[in-house]
């Protein structure tokens, strides 16, 4: 008889995370001593605000804290939640609505367990942010890719979504402002695809966690607000992390129809429970200050921005769109690949990737983490020296070729 597999078959198909891969490389080359400078995590350098802090230090003190609470969320959590999008995305929702998340990785898994099965399709527009097509797999659904290159300033269409489109479709996910391109669909854009589909009855799962977060003259607009019959098939994810310098603090939020909370809901008192309650009372800190620091920290990332964009658009081979949003550069390395540096000829992304971080120290992410190969991703989430610096090497680098 033959032996059984140590590990099931369903978690030994999920990919590691490439960003937290990178990240966690940079971060032990650096332990070791080495120069490095990392470009993958998509995390705010600026600390936590201070009134955030002060709420949590103070939450520490209250016994109640101590203890076990509601798996789905402090009702004053929630209810900051609610007045949180009323102020933000212009329409109102129900505490009842929302289901608190360990961060917004669990909102992203409870949102496609909640709603996927078996062989369902989950439209998915590339390039895309690595966990959704595991989390999609995950709940038994097939992700189907519908890619928009650099030409389209990486935004799909309704005519392909439409041409993507089977019966076996159950939902689209749809990212504005974009991880990992920065990329932002404009009102029209985003109302068009909407009712696309609203009149095809697909769901739509819209993160929304870099909404604060858009330069020049793009505008974030909620795909509810833009079309608000789809209310009744949208789950809205999002999350305090980027926004307020949070990552660590895991809080996010899921806001759907109330059957597909308490699905979601009943999965996560299996799962985890409630969210640390110390970091849900520095989540009502932070939603319902003003947002004094972070136009401060937005500010830093449009400086930051326009840098790193214009030291990559500078090297010969290198296309780099503007980013309209979040904090990440995605550009095109097509025109470099197959030149012969340093002895290597890399002719995919991961190759470059791998010879960047080897010869010069910098991390980075290719684009077969969220994609077709022959991009790379950066996050200008880091000091402006650090910044200037590390691209710097990469010009040097790819100079050479």
């Amino acid at each position: 008889m033959s032996a059984k597999p140590r590990v099931s078959a369903r978690l030994a198909a999920i990919a590691e995370s490439a960003t937290l891969a990178v990240d966690a490389k940079a971060k032990a080359l650096k332990a070791a001593g080495r120069p490095v400078i990392g470009f993958g995590a998509g995390e705010p350098d600026f600390p936590t605000p201070e009134y955030i802090v002060d709420a949590a230090a103070a939450a520490c003190r209250v016994p109640a804290n101590h203890h076990y609470t509601p798996a789905a969320g402090l009702p004053a959590l929630k209810q900051a939640i609610a007045a949180k999008t009323l102020r933000d995305s212009g329409y109102e929702v129900s505490p009842a609505s929302v289901l608190v998340t360990n961060g917004g990785k669990q909102a992203v898994y409870q949102a496609f367990a909640a709603i996927v099965d078996p062989g369902d399709e989950v439209l998915l527009p590339a390039p895309y942010w690595t966990t959704y097509p595991e989390a999609i797999r995950l709940a038994g659904g097939v992700p189907v890719e519908v890619f928009a290159g650099v030409d389209q300033g990486y935004l799909v269409t309704v005519e392909q979504l439409e041409a993507a489109r089977t019966p076996a479709t159950k939902a689209l996910l749809f990212c504005s402002p974009s991880n990992p391109t920065g990329a932002v669909y404009s009102p029209a854009q985003t109302a068009a695809i909407g009712q696309w589909a609203l009149e095809h009855g697909i769901w739509v799962i819209t993160d929304e966690i870099y909404e604060h977060l858009t330069y020049d003259d793009a505008v974030f607009t909620p795909i509810v607000r833009a079309v608000p019959a789809l209310a009744d098939t949208t789950i809205v994810l999002n999350g305090v992390a980027k926004t307020y310098a949070m990552t660590g603090w895991r809080v996010g939020w899921m806001i759907a129809p109330t059957d597909v909370i308490k699905a979601a809901t009943n999965l996560q008192s299996h799962l985890t429970s409630n969210v640390s309650n110390v970091s849900q009372h520095a989540a009502i800190a932070a939603l319902t200050g003003d947002l004094s620091a972070v136009a401060a920290m937005r500010t830093a990332f449009d400086r930051r921005r326009r840098t790193m964009v214009e030291m990559l658009s500078a090297i010969d081979g290198v296309v780099c769109p503007m980013p309209q949003g979040a904090f990440y550069a995605y550009p095109s390395v097509e025109g470099v690949l197959g030149r012969t540096i340093r002895g290597v000829t890399p002719t995919t992304s991961a190759e470059l990737a791998t010879l960047i971080l080897e010869t010069v120290e910098v991390a980075v992410v290719p684009g077969e983490a969220f994609g077709p190969s022959g991009f790379l991703r950066l996050s200008y989430a880091l000091g402006d020296d650090d910044l200037i610096e590390g691209v710097s090497r990469i010009q040097a680098l790819l100079r050479e070729g």
